[in-house]
């Protein structure tokens, strides 16, 4: 596998704490969606680890199409 599947074409809305580490799931065949739930192991495809520096809300990328990972650029509107 060489191109991630979009979990969804819209992007995923979650409060993040900081000073936690996030793996955001970049394949996109995690059941846990948008984080990893190890499904990518095979893919060729790693997640990316991401640390809050502050309590927020933040969208992470739901197509996985992103130049921003993980976070959403609008690409899912551009598919």
């Amino acid at each position: 596998m060489t191109d991630p599947v979009p979990a969804q074409r819209a992007p995923y809305n979650v409060t993040v704490k900081a000073g936690r580490k996030y793996f955001w799931c970049a394949c996109g065949l995690s059941k846990r969606q948008p984080f990893c739930d190890g499904s990518h192991s095979g893919t060729g495809i790693s997640p990316m680890q991401w640390e809050a520096t502050a309590t927020e809300e933040v969208w992470f990328c739901g197509c996985k199409r992103t130049a921003g990972a993980p976070f959403c650029d609008g690409s899912h509107e551009r598919a």
